[in-house]
This record gives C-alpha cells, sequence and structure tokens, in this order.
C-alpha cells in the first residue's frame, strides 16, 4: 500500500487511492491494522466491478477479519461506491424497514438537534476508472515474447521447481514422487507452518496449461485440476444460467458449498484439485463430487486413468487411490438427470470463510414416474479422518418409496454405521451425530418437495410448518443508522467537540503509511528472539539442553532465568509473576528459555532444537471444579453484602437454584505481541519500542529485571494494533525476556509472536461458573440473591483479583436487589495465567444475573422484559456498595430502546412466526445495563500532559495514554482545538513515551479520555492563561504572531498538565465506598431466528440505545459501542476455546478460533445516543464508554434463548432451563430436544474426552 501512496503524487486519483479516502472518512479504521487488508479487498473488487453490488461487497470483505470496528463503517465506506439505494427497500411500499410507519423506529429531527449521518458522502471524489493505474504493457509484451522455461530456485533447505508443461510435470513427479504439488499453498502451506512438516523439494504446475482447461460437453464439465476456486465457482455459476435445472443439480450443489468455501482471497488462489486431492476431512467440495458420480483424471510417465472421486475415499487400498507419481490432470462433472436430486449442507462456527463441523452431500435417484429409490449416495465430511460413505444405509434403501418409514431408518442406520467414538478429534460428538440426521432429514424434505411438484397426487404433503426448514440463511449487507444529538447551534465552527472527527491517524491507516512496531525499520546488529515454551502443565525441570540449537545457523544465544540480572518473580500476591521458568513450569505455554539468531526464521529453528526433561509433578489442576475439590484459589477471596438474605429467603414465593458456564475469550487483537528493545551503548540506557497499553509498567519491570533504574529505560508506543487488556502484564514480561536477551547480547533484540504462541502463552479473559440461589415472588420481584463466582485465573494472579472484584461490584447490573450476598473466588489452576479483557468481570457478573432474571420469568409463567422491568432501578438509590444512584437515564434508555426497537409489534411478529414454523424459530431479547466506571482507587486515575507550542504557531501535544483504536489521540486534539481555540490541523501528537510523561496510569478502564483529556485541558489553559495579555494586545493576529511575541517577551511556551485523578475509595472489610465516579446507562434489543435442526443463527435486528453523557467525537463513540457489541456477540455466541485433557490449547489461529466477520453483522443495525439531560465529573460531560458496550452483545444470546425456549414449549418441554455461554451452534441444536437429538447414541460410560471446558 505504501509504494501505491507515493504513485498519487504522479497520477490522477484511482480508485485504490479513493476508497483509502472512503474507508478513513466513513470512520472505518479504529486501531488501523486490519484497514490495509479491507482496502486492497475492496480495491479488488472495484478493479474488476466499477459499480458493485452490495453482495459482492460482501463476499469481497467476507475474508477479511476485525477486531475494532464491528466491520459497520467499514460496510458504509464501501456503499459509496453502489449504484443501488441503501435502502433496504423491504416494505410493501418501497419504503426501508428503519422507516416510522407500522411502529418501527423512526428518524427523529427536531429542530436539527438529532443528526443520522456520521460523513457526508458528497464530500468523496467520484470514482474515474479510465484514471486507474494499468499493468505496464511492456511488462506483458515481455512475458509474451520470452520463451517458457522452467524455473528452479533453490532455498537452504527447500527447491522450488516449476515445469513448462505436462510432460515436464510428469517427468518430476516421477523423478520427486514424494514432492508435494502447490498452486495455492492453501493445503501444504498451513502443513509446513503449523505441524512442521518438511519437503526437500516442492513442484509448481500453475504454468502448466493441461491442468487450466475448462470445456464443456454433452455429458458435462471438465475443469483442470489447477483452476482456482474462483474460476470454478464462476463457471459453474455460468453453467447454471444457460442449463435446464434438471442438468445442473450437482452443479447447484458444488456451487452452494463454494460460496461459503473460505473467503475469497483463499478461493482467488486455492486450487480445486488441491482441495481434492488433500482428502481433507473438512473438504466441502469432496462430499458433492463423490455423490455426483465425478471422475478424476489422473496421469503418471508410466499410465493415464479414470477414477471415480467417490472410490478416492473408499479404503486406500487398490487400484483405486492414487500412486505417488501420479497427478491429478482434471475433473469431470457430469450433468445431472431427470428423477435426480442432489444436495449438499454444512454447518460450522462461523457461516462463512470457517472450516465445517460437518458437512454433507446427498444424490438419490428415482425410478422412471415414480418415488422408488433406484441409487442412492450419501458422503459426510468432519465425522473421520476423511470424507466417509455410508455405503451400506444406502445399500438398504435401493428399492424404497420416498417416506417416512425411509426416513426413520435410514436415520437409524446412518447413526450405526457413522460411528463417532466420543473421543473423536474435533470433540462435539453427540452434535455431530445430531447434525448426520438433520441432514438427512432436510434432503428427505427437499426431495419430498420437488416429489410433490412433479406428482402431486402420489406424494404426500409437507406439513406448512415444516417448510422453513428448507431455506438456508444467507448473510445480508446490514442496514444500519446512528443517531446522536448535534452541537449547540451556537458553538464556534472551528470547535470540533462534538463533532463527527475522522480519526486522526485514519488515512495513514487506509495508506499503510501509519507505524506499527514491527513496521520499524530494521536497526544494525538487530537479532530476532523466538520463545521456547513448557509442553507440561504441571513438572519440574531436570534439565534443559541448548547445545543442538547453539550449533543451528545463525543462532547467537540462548538466554533463560540465569540470565536474568536482577527480579525474575514479580510480587503483587502470594503467588509471583514470572518472567522464565525456575526449576518447575506450571502451565503448558510458560517461557522457559529464548533462542536469539539473525532471522526469525533461524531463531524459530533452533526453538525447535531445544530440549527439555521434565518430571511431572502433581495434582494437574486445569479447570474450575477441580480447583474448588483441591480448594486451589488466589488469595484474597471476595465477598459482597447487603441486607438480610436469609431472612428474604423465608419470605418469598419461590426459590431457584442453578449454574451458569461462561467459557473465556482470546484477544485476538490484529498486532501480536510486539517488542523491540534497542541498546544504547553507554549507562545501560535502553529504548524499548513495545505494543503496550502501559509504557510505564513496562519501564518498571524491566528496570527491576535488570537493575537498573528507571530513567535508563525509555518506553515508545507510536500506536498499538489493537490490545483490548491484552497488553498489559503480559506484554511488560515479554520485554523483560527481549531485554534481557538484549542485555546480554548488547545487541539490538526483536520479538514479534506469531499468532499461535500469542494465543498460546497470553491467556485472556477469564472462563467463570455461577452458581446461584435467587428468592422471588409470583409477580417476579427478586427479593434475595446469593450467589457464588469462580473464575479461572491460571498459574499466576496476574489481574484475577481485580477481576472478581469488579464481578462483584457490578453484578447487580440494572437490578435492585435489596438482599444480596456475593461471593467471587480466583482459581487457582494449571493454566496460563488470563488476564484483563474489555468488560473486565462485568460482562461474566452480568450474564449471571441476566440468567437468573430470565429463568425467574420461565418459573414465573412471565416475559422476561416484564420481570427486568419490575426489578429495575427506578429511583435513587444505594447500590449494594452503598453508592447513591440516579437511574433516570437508566430508565430513558430503556424506554427508548422499547420505543425506536418496536419491541411489542416485534414481539408479537415473533410470536406469529414461531406459531408457523416447527424448525425455525425467532427470539427477541430486551436487555438493560448499568456500567459503573471508575479505578476504586484514586491513584489508578492520575495522568499527565505536555503541550509545547512552537514559534511557526504549531502545538506539539502529549500525554500518558495510549492509541489503540479507540480514539484517543483523535479526541485529545479536539480537546485541545477547543481550549486553545486553534483549528485541529496545527496540533500533532507525536508518540506515548516515558520520557515526555512519566509515571503515567495504563489506558485501561474506559478511562482514557476522561484522565488525560483532563490533564491536557489543564495543560492548554496553563499555556493560554501565559499568552492572554499577547492575546489580547493582538487580538486579530495569528498563532505564528502570538508564539513569536511571546518568545520574544521570553514566556515559556511549553505546559504541563496534572490531573490527580477521581475521588474513589472501597473498603472490602466494611462492604462499601465510593469505587466508581459515574455511571454509563443503556439498553438493547435483539431480534434473532435459529435453525431448530443445526443450531444455526441469523441475527436480525439489533437496536441500542446509550447514555454517553455529551459525546466529544459522536463518530468515534458510535464505533466503540457497534465494535464492544460485536465483540460481546463473539464472546457470547461464537469465540470458544479448547484445550487438550493435558492442558495443551487447541484454537491458536483463525482457524480454529473464529472471531465475528461480515456475516454475523445484524441485518439491522442501530444505535442511538441518548440525548444529554445529567451532567457529569468527566471531561466536557463525555462519558467514557470503552468496555461497556460489550456487554450489550449479551441481548443476542438471551434472543437466541427465547427462541430456543419457543422451540422446547412446542416440542413440550419446560421452559425453565439453562444454557451456557458461548451459546454455540452445537448449544443451540442440543438444547432444541426433537425426535433426532433423542434418536442419537449416548456414550453408556465416561470416556476421555478430546477436550475439556475450563
Amino acid at each position: 500500500a505504501k509504494g501505491w501512496e507515493r504513485l498519487k503524487f504522479h497520477y490522477p486519483a484511482s480508485d485504490f487511492m479513493l476508497f483509502q479516502e472512503r474507508i478513513a472518512k466513513s470512520h472505518g479504521s479504529q486501531c488501523g491494522f486490519c484497514t490495509p487488508g479491507m482496502v486492497m479487498s475492496v480495491y479488488a473488487l472495484l478493479r474488476n466491478t466499477t459499480e458493485p453490488s452490495i453482495e459482492q461487497i460482501t463476499e469481497a470483505l467476507a475474508g477479511n477479519l476485525c477486531r475494532c470496528t464491528g466491520y459497520r463503517p467499514i460496510i458504509d465506506g464501501c456503499k459509496t461506491f453502489c449504484r443501488e439505494s441503501f435502502c433496504c427497500s423491504s416494505k410493501e411500499n418501497g419504503g426501508c424497514c428503519l422507516d416510522e410507519e407500522d411502529g418501527l423506529p423512526s428518524l427523529p429531527n427536531e429542530e436539527g438537534k438529532v443528526c443520522t449521518a456520521l460523513f457526508s458522502a458528497e464530500e468523496f471524489q467520484p470514482l474515474d476508472p479510465t484514471q486507474e493505474l494499468i499493468f505496464p504493457p511492456e511488462l506483458m509484451r515481455m512475458a509474451e515474447c520470452q520463451a517458457a522455461k522452467t524455473l528452479v530456485f533453490c532455498g537452504e533447505r527447500t527447491t522450488w521447481i516449476s515445469p513448462v508443461n505436462l510432460k515436464e510435470l510428469l517427468e518430476l513427479k516421477a523423478k520427486y514422487p514424494l514432492a508435494p504439488l502447490v498452486v495455492g499453498n492453501t493445503c501444504v502451506g498451513p502443513d509446513v507452518k503449523f505441524k512442521g512438516v518438511f519437503h526437500p523439494v516442492i513442484i509448481s504446475p500453475t504454468r502448466v496449461l493441461d491442468l487450466h482447461v475448462v470445456r464443456h460437453s454433452e455429458k458435462g464439465l471438465l475443469l483442470g485440476a489447477a483452476c482456482s476456486l474462483t474460476l470454478v465457482k464462476d463457471v459453474l455459476a455460468n453453467a447454471i444460467s444457460k442449463l435446464p435445472a434438471e442438468k445442473s443439480k450437482i452443479f447447484h450443489a458444488l456451487l452452494q458449498q463454494l460460496k461459503t468455501l473460505a473467503g475469497q482471497q483463499i478461493r482467488n488462489v486455492a486450487s480445486f484439485g488441491g482441495n481434492i486431492i488433500s482428502r481433507s476431512p473438512t473438504s466441502d467440495i469432496n462430499p458433492v463430487l463423490a455423490v455426483g458420480n465425478c471422475l478424476l483424471n489422473v496421469a503418471s510417465q508410466k499410465r493415464t486413468r479414470c477414477i471415480p472421486v467417490s472410490d478416492l475415499f473408499a479404503d486406500g487400498l487398490g487400484n483405486n487411490t492414487l500412486e505417488p507419481e501420479e497427478i491429478l490432470v482434471s475433473v469431470h462433472i457430469p450433468h445431472s438427470s431427470k428423477g435426480e436430486f442432489v444436495s449438499a449442507f454444512r454447518q460450522a462456527q462461523r457461516r462463512e470463510n470457517a472450516l465445517p463441523i460437518v458437512n454433507a452431500g446427498l444424490r438419490v435417484l428415482f425410478e422412471d414416474g415414480c418415488d422408488t429409490v433406484k441409487d442412492i449416495s450419501i458422503f459426510y465430511g468432519g465425522v473421520g479422518s476423511t470424507t466417509l460413505a455410508a455405503k451400506q444405509t444406502c445399500q438398504a434403501l435401493i428399492g424404497r418409496p420416498w417416506n417416512e418409514q425411509l426416513l426413520d431408518e435410514a436415520c437409524r442406520s446412518l447413526l450405526t454405521e457413522i460411528c463417532l467414538p466420543s473421543s473423536a478429534p474435533g470433540g462435539k460428538v453427540e452434535y455431530k451425530r445430531t447434525l448426520i440426521v438433520s441432514f438427512m432429514f432436510k434432503f428427505y424434505l427437499e426431495v419430498l418437495q420437488a416429489l410433490k411438484t412433479m406428482y402431486p397426487s402420489r406424494s404426500p404433503d409437507i406439513p406448512e410448518n415444516y417448510l422453513s426448514a428448507l431455506e438456508p440463511f444467507h448473510s445480508k449487507i446490514p442496514q444500519s443508522i446512528q443517531m446522536y444529538q448535534d452541537v449547540a447551534p451556537g458553538q464556534l465552527a472551528q470547535d470540533p467537540v462534538g463533532r463527527p472527527v475522522m480519526h486522526q491517524a485514519g488515512l495513514k491507516h487506509a495508506t499503510g503509511e501509519a507505524i506499527y512496531c514491527d513496521d520499524i525499520r530494521a536497526v544494525d546488529e538487530e537479532l530476532f528472539l523466538a520463545l521456547v515454551t513448557s509442553s507440561k502443565a504441571h513438572a519440574k525441570i531436570v534439565s534443559i539442553d541448548a547445545s543442538e540449537a547453539l550449533k543451528m545457523p545463525g543462532v547467537v544465544d540462548v538466554v533463560s532465568v540465569q540470565d536474568v540480572p536482577a527480579t525474575n518473580e514479580f510480587y503483587n500476591y502470594a503467588v509471583p509473576d514470572i518472567i522464565f521458568a525456575r526449576e518447575k513450569v506450571t502451565c503448558v505455554g510458560q517461557i522457559v528459555c529464548a533462542v536469539v539468531a539473525d532471522s526469525e526464521v533461524h531463531a524459530k529453528q533452533a526453538a525447535a532444537k531445544v530440549n527439555i526433561q521434565y518430571e511431572p509433578e502433581g495434582p494437574v489442576i486445569l479447570t474450575i471444579e477441580e480447583a474448588i475439590e483441591h480448594n486451589s484459589f488466589f488469595e484474597p477471596l471476595r465477598k459482597l453484602e447487603s441486607g438480610d438474605v436469609e431472612e428474604a429467603f423465608k419470605t418469598v414465593d419461590h426459590i431457584l437454584e442453578g449454574e451458569i458456564l461462561i467459557g473465556g475469550q482470546q484477544h485476538f487483537y490484529m498486532e501480536t505481541q510486539s517488542i523491540l528493545v534497542v541498546p544504547k551503548g553507554e549507562d545501560k540506557e535502553m529504548d524499548i519500542y513495545a505494543s503496550t497499553q502501559h509504557p510505564a509498567f513496562v519501564q518498571d519491570l524491566v528496570a527491576s529485571c535488570l537493575g537498573v533504574p528507571s530513567n535508563r529505560i525509555m518506553c515508545h508506543v507510536k500506536r498499538i494494533g489493537g490490545a483490548f487488556g491484552g497488553k498489559l502484564l503480559k506484554t511488560s514480561l515479554l520485554a523483560c525476556v527481549t531485554a534481557v536477551a538484549a542485555n546480554k547480547t548488547g545487541r539490538p533484540v526483536r520479538c514479534i509472536l506469531d499468532r499461535g504462541t500469542d494465543m498460546l502463552l497470553c491467556g485472556g479473559r477469564h472462563p467463570a461458573i455461577g452458581k446461584y440461589k435467587v428468592g422471588f415472588m409470583n409477580n417476579g420481584r427478586i427479593l434475595a440473591m446469593d450467589a457464588n463466582v469462580y473464575v479461572n485465573g491460571g498459574c499466576t494472579p496476574d489481574d484475577s483479583i481485580l477481576v472478581i472484584e469488579i464481578v462483584l461490584l457490578k453484578m447487580d447490573n440494572a437490578y435492585h436487589i435489596p438482599n444480596v450476598r456475593l461471593c467471587a473466588c480466583a482459581c487457582k489452576t494449571n493454566m496460563p495465567s488470563n488476564t484483563a479483557f474489555r468488560g473486565f468481570g462485568f460482562p461474566q457478573g452480568g450474564l449471571v444475573t441476566e440468567a437468573c432474571v430470565t429463568r425467574v420469568a420461565a418459573r414465573c409463567g412471565l416475559l422476561p422484559e416484564q420481570v427486568r422491568e419490575i426489578n429495575m432501578y427506578k429511583e435513587d438509590r444505594l447500590t449494594p456498595y452503598k453508592q447513591k444512584l440516579r437511574p433516570q437515564n437508566l430508565l430513558r434508555c430503556w424506554n427508548e430502546c422499547l420505543e425506536k426497537s418496536a419491541y411489542y409489534t416485534r414481539k408479537a411478529a415473533v410470536n406469529e412466526f414461531n406459531k408457523r414454523n416447527y424448525w425455525k424459530k425467532k427470539g427477541i431479547a430486551i436487555i438493560p445495563m448499568k456500567f459503573p466506571v471508575g479505578f476504586c482507587t484514586r491513584v489508578l486515575g492520575q495522568a499527565a500532559a505536555l503541550v509545547h507550542l512552537y514559534t511557526d504557531g504549531s502545538v506539539l501535544l502529549t500525554h500518558g495514554g495510549v492509541e489503540m483504536g479507540q480514539g484517543l489521540h483523535t479526541k485529545m486534539i479536539q480537546v485541545a482545538s477547543r481550549e486553545l481555540k486553534m483549528p485541529m490541523t496545527n496540533i500533532h501528537f507525536c508518540e506515548t513515551s516515558t520520557t515526555t510523561v512519566p509515571n503515567a496510569c495504563g489506558s485501561v478502564g474506559s478511562m482514557g479520555t476522561d484522565v488525560n483529556g483532563m490533564a491536557v485541558k489543564d495543560a492548554c489553559q496553563t499555556l493560554l492563561k501565559r499568552l492572554e495579555p499577547i492575546i489580547s494586545q493582538n487580538p486579530k493576529g495569528s498563532w505564528k504572531d502570538w508564539a513569536k511575541e511571546a518568545f520574544e517577551q521570553s514566556i515559556n511556551l511549553s505546559a504541563t498538565g496534572y490531573f490527580r485523578g477521581y475521588e474513589a475509595d472501597f473498603d472490602w472489610e466494611r462492604g462499601e465506598g465510593h469505587p466508581f465516579e459515574y455511571f454509563i446507562f443503556g439498553a438493547v434489543c435483539t431480534e434473532v431466528e435459529i435453525d431448530c435442526l443445526t443450531g444455526d443463527h441469523k441475527n436480525a435486528t439489533t437496536d441500542i440505545v446509550m447514555d454517553i453523557g455529551c459525546s466529544i467525537n459522536p463518530a468515534v463513540d458510535i464505533g466503540q459501542i457497534e465494535g464492544g457489541f460485536i465483540q460481546g456477540l463473539g464472546l457470547y455466541t461464537m469465540e470458544e476455546i479448547k484445550y487438550s485433557p493435558e492442558g495443551l490449547l487447541y484454537t491458536r489461529g483463525p482457524d480454529q478460533y473464529k472471531i465475528p466477520a461480515v456475516c454475523d453483522i445484524p441485518e439491522r443495525f442501530s444505535v442511538s445516543l441518548l440525548a444529554s439531560s445529567q451532567s457529569t465529573t468527566a471531561i466536557y460531560s463525555s462519558k467514557g464508554l470503552g468496555e461497556s458496550g460489550l456487554f450489550l452483545g449479551c441481548s443476542v444470546f438471551f434472543a437466541i434463548w427465547d427462541a430456543v425456549a419457543a422451540a422446547r414449549r412446542e416440542r413440550g418441554l419446560s421452559g425453565d432451563f439453562g444454557l451456557n455461554c458461548p451459546l454455540t451452534p452445537e448449544r443451540v441444536r442440543m438444547a432444541c430436544v426433537d425426535q433426532f437429538t433423542e434418536m442419537i447414541p449416548k456414550d453408556e460410560k465416561p470416556t476421555r474426552s478430546w477436550s475439556i471446558s475450563l
């Protein structure tokens, strides 16, 4: 992107540069780390389609991930290229679903006070495709004229060969039979990178034309093995448009699978043949090819032959499998025939760009003119080591009529034939068994519907309420609206506060000019560091043998605990946080030592050669239940009590007991942990460039580790690519490791963790179990709550004690429960220590309370919203920790959310839908939120700022906060601009550094703008006060004039600002205090639709109303709300962490761990900022909201709960039930109990599981 950006000075603006502008000005960039990828995806689309459709935009972005924005603003920027209207036009009159009619939300605009646009598309430069840069014609002519020749490249260990024709390719394969053929490298590449597979020779057949053939014939379609999946997808779509429906059924099924197979970027390079030959158990196309009687044309030097795809998965024996020297040349896909039906199904953790949990291809051929099965084929993926055929079942169904008896026998036979042991790799065994029969049932209905059309009098009717089972969920581009208060009419035009100002670095993000830690240019004699981590959860270190590693090329040294000059263990509690393991390890992934080498590749290769011998120790405690059993907790435990719980339990009508399990969550920031340490060469000084939220903490720990004063360690942070709480202690410890290596070698050392290592050792959100007992009256009024919350803290304390404190203090959420007794414990386990994460305990504690409320409603026979409303804070009261609460804005948010979402109208529509549909159900939930903001102690809320005015009138602003995507620097420039009455363009922020602002607190707890804003305001006011005499003498002068005159008068043009922090205290012995400065209020309504047969769900609508005071920057604040909501959606419904029974993390990358993508955004997404009515002590009364939005994602959880309850009621099951988090497709499906879940075999004896739940 940087190279292209330089060209803009010599060429007219291209669509590439235009989208850079649009994504930035539409506020589609927060941390900015993912933005160049978004730009390139859309640029590729625009190069091929100058006016793309909304569907094409969705497809282009499907392969990209963003952890900050929630995708909505990115899509809004993309929409500006579309010709069609952004309106959904879904209403009968062609109007938008967001219009006021029919009780749906209106767009208020009284007296111009409410705005509904965050940017103006009219400001964008128009797209002119004729000005686009072209591929240099000279290079094209050179390529055409140049004689093709074999290309050979030799690396240190691998030789790469690219032949020019089929003959040469077959010769190479005969010479190197074990050499893999690589086209897109989407199969071999991951094996090499993640599994350590080594290939001395790799053959690239991309230039062999025989492998790129596309040929139509009377019998079908011939596709070359090297054709990209994108090309195959386009060829199939084109063929379907021209062929009669009865001939294209196999094509239809293949196309359906290709649409969700990986993302556009992968499909562009991945080959059709590679997907087949890999025999991957999760291949989406192999089951379809197998049932479709497709043929593989294979060749070697000795022979050519045809193999049915189905035989490729037979038994791996005999002449039907490929020989090592054979290659796949092409694939023949036949036309379907009359009376033949083909379908494909898949279910994944995420609808798009995710490997399937189970997939299937099914085909049936009927005898002429009847519903008797002539031939049938069924293949499944995801249930074995490769694609599996249900041969016995198919054989038994031939000659049978297509009726319910056939369905029942087929399902039972399939469950017997496709046998999954309880310890099968991948887990989810009962769910997979259910999917096997659910897919068969869907296929049965599809075929039955087609037969009914063909033979109306012969085929049985399908119940009308079953028809929705045939309708798959499709991702739609979201329709969204954002509403906020306009600035006061009298506000100066140049005053930016309250306006939706673009992110200060937005354009740099989009152009690729923004510098992150690993973008810093290589330093002379720089070394790279690779970690060596423990493979045991609890063991004594017997020996560390690094001799083989030290012999590897490029290796300089190995560092361990013996090389730490001073402190290796940091004691904040009784158990220390540790840099290097000393004598023993207490979790898989603990840092034992590190290798430094002249390149990242050499360092990693050598790290793999370090041999560590262990002696197992016990007990190995991994889960919360095991910690409770062994009484393994970090001290202190915390309790909070208010009222008389025992007495209240004696007076209530009902008592309900239960528990809820809440899974953890990985931070999955886009920029992994990154550190560069540069020794200065004298006085033991070091410059540290780190991706951290807390530079002063890095400085402090590194100084302690090396045994030097803090004034010798300078920590610098320009920006970081996301953090969410994950770049505090863990980054500081990694900085210590890197600094120890730099100190020992005397050379700069760079440590950039790959995604897998980052996820392995950095922990995440604390998994939790909430055990509760609530007493309530018949009307749903809750009078007493007794709850115990246990969180899995891991092997060291980190922030676990602070997390359990916040769990208790915020657990009441929006409800006044007069009698509470709350306890929380941080479990000490042999897992990587969990740490701070956005929300910091509230997402767990709040979910426990909301689950209680939902179950109380079910027990009372009331609607959940009724119980929520009756228990909500309605008048000024004291919280359980005796702090005064004014809940008026909580009620305003609740009522406005009810109104804007048209809740009762939609609730009635949901009920009507559920009456008419058995296999699809809708659910709706509205959730209130009270989010306290503060640090519980003043010391953590200090902040300082430094403002320099130069004689040219420009200002350099510095403060102690870190920009991680939350728009902090942008807001600080807005504050300085208002205070100095100076244009924002005149103010520059350089970096956060311990050399300019010492002892700064971390950028955490939603308080970055609050505290740093106060400090910036103080500094600006100090400076302005000095300049007042000069300005008053020359009021029409410029800042340059005033600065020069002040300099001439020897007036100090540098000012510091300081903020002591808010008054805060809390006494845990007495259980009372004033821990928080103010409260954020909000309410959210979400509607979903679930597929009861698969557990899949669709997020239909979300309406959010938030009270954030007076927003400094509505674009930034709304972006934070939306991004938090989508991250919460991931926590509560999707992001599932899996560990082995030995404590090894399975989910170590985007293949295994799924965060929300574009396909997961609600189809209608509305965010409204409540008009301010309560002033707060926050800067300009703008509340800090970075964390609060995440909890709103639980509305999806409870909307799904509502849909599941509807399904269970229809099946005659109890409406009082519990669900655990995350509410994945597996959990949704298994909660919707029906004849198919009852049919699956249950394991008689508990056996060793593939994974454990923490």
